[in-house]
């Protein structure tokens, strides 16, 4: 989106798209206590899953979080790039996000300082560095054994690190599979991203207005139509209002309403309607 059409909206950002800033996000009263008992439980370490179908908002789940725990004095947070990663990999990118050197071409000797430093951490502020890892149903069962062992200290008596796992629903259900069910085991804090009822897309979407400056975009009955067409989706709510946002600014539109949704909507098909062979042969008999 252009600086000129961000001007004529009156906008400080898209609201719409998934680089908003972590303060324009909305977090449910249910997501809000789920975040609160991750917050409280940090100084114990152990794991944390968050799950959820795409587009029902695991990544804005994740962001709130990271923002509360870098809140958080002495807590480190690291967040993994590429959950595919073999295991050498894997410890490349850990010695990198805790500013740990490592050797590559030697794993013990990158296990022993990981979990020293750790260790030292821990000692020394109390808190558990917490690791992040998104689309965690894509992890090898290899990085997920080690994981296992590497942050588990003293016969599995104290936890060096927390550990945020988020996912889709493949997640849940490797972790109840044998080669798995020890990680799976030591899950503290679960959290559902459930498809979202109409008044909370509704007041993520004033939320997101409110927080892009121009609470007043869209009406009320608009608001209203693209909820219902977003069943219960937040990434579908987005894309439907990102898409007329452009599509009004096209049009020449100050402000976006009901009846230019319909017109955005009809205006692609009656391009490319074609009469399906069904509806001829009712129509010719």
């Amino acid at each position: 989106m252009t600086n000129q059409l961000l001007q004529t909206y009156g906008l400080k950002f898209n609201p719409f798209r998934e680089d908003v800033p972590t303060d324009a996000l909305y977090c449910s009263p249910r997501l809000d206590a789920f975040l609160r008992r991750v917050q409280l439980g940090i100084a114990d370490g152990g794991y944390v899953m968050i799950t959820g179908e795409p587009g029902s908002g695991k990544s804005v789940a994740l962001r709130l979080l990271k923002k509360r725990l870098d809140a958080i004095p002495d807590v480190n947070v690291g967040v993994m790039e590429h959950p595919q990663s073999r295991v050498m990999d894997f410890y490349r990118e850990l010695g990198d996000l805790f500013s740990v050197p490592l050797q590559g071409h030697n794993r013990w000797a990158g296990f022993k300082a990981l979990r020293e430093h750790w260790a030292e951490h821990i000692s020394t502020t109390l808190m558990r560095p917490v690791l992040v890892m998104d689309e965690a149903q894509e992890v090898l069962l290899s990085v997920f054994s080690e994981l296992r062992t590497l942050a588990s200290k003293d016969l599995d008596t104290r936890q060096l690190l927390c550990v945020v796992i988020a996912g889709d629903q493949r997640l849940p259900e490797r972790l109840r599979t044998p080669e798995l069910l020890p990680l799976g085991s030591r899950l503290r804090r679960r959290f559902v991203v459930e498809q979202a009822s109409r008044d909370e897309l509704l007041a993520c979407l004033d939320h997101r207005l409110e927080a892009a400056g121009n609470p007043s975009l869209m009406t009320s009955e608009l608001k209203v139509t693209l909820v219902d067409h977003a069943i219960g989706n937040h990434r579908i709510l987005m894309n439907l209002a990102d898409e007329l946002l452009a599509f009004g600014a096209e049009k020449g539109a100050l402000r976006l309403d009901e009846k230019l949704f319909l017109e955005s909507s009809e205006q692609p098909r009656s391009a490319t309607t074609k009469v399906a062979p069904a509806a001829v042969k009712r129509k010719g008999a």
